[in-house]
């Protein structure tokens, strides 16, 4: 799926104008076939505006305390886990390349579980899908729900027949040690 992106900022005399408008390619992952990940937009720091609207992308997937993410992921039907038959070396690599960051925070024992220092707003678009927490604590949501992700260990699940997507909106935290 392609998500479009309209993106707006202000010239140096302050006239609002639009930036780019262009519909954006997911990321995929041999290793998760059908998962995709649209990275649109996000900082490492506190914005300053006014701005001109071309901010780069930041390198890793997940925020750092100050900053914040912006995006959409698919989640597709089924049950998905990692097939056996995959080079997890090469898996790794891609995982690392395409979406840095993303490895150090998935547990590979337990498939989709992973914990992030952020505080997500996560919109169920279309379809639907389970949030599992510890123990197995689950909740099945549905487009048009919201979840507010308060640092949490969790995972995504589609029980269903269709792709679920989820627009999320992440925002580095402090985690107290």
């Amino acid at each position: 799926m392609k998500i479009r992106c309209v993106v707006t900022g202000q010239t140096e005399s302050g006239k609002s104008i639009f930036v780019t408008d262009a519909a954006r390619e997911p990321v995929t992952l041999g290793m998760l076939p059908g998962f995709e990940f649209h990275r649109l937009w996000g900082s490492e720091t506190t914005v300053q505006l006014p701005s001109d609207g071309k901010a780069p992308l930041p390198a890793r997937y997940f925020p750092a305390p100050q900053g914040f993410r912006f995006g959409f992921f698919t989640v597709p039907p089924g049950t998905h886990t990692i097939a056996q038959d995959v080079d997890m070396a090469s898996a790794l690599a891609e995982l690392q390349e395409k979406l840095p960051g993303m490895a150090e925070v998935l547990e590979f024992d337990h498939p989709g579980m992973h914990t992030t220092d952020t505080v997500d707003f996560d919109v169920i678009v279309s379809g639907e899908a389970y949030l599992e927490l510890d123990d197995g604590a689950e909740v099945l949501l549905k487009a048009g729900d919201c979840v507010v992700q308060n640092g949490t260990r969790h995972a995504w699940h589609n029980r269903s027949s269709e792709n679920c997507v989820i627009a999320v909106a992440l925002v580095g935290a402090q985690r107290r040690r």
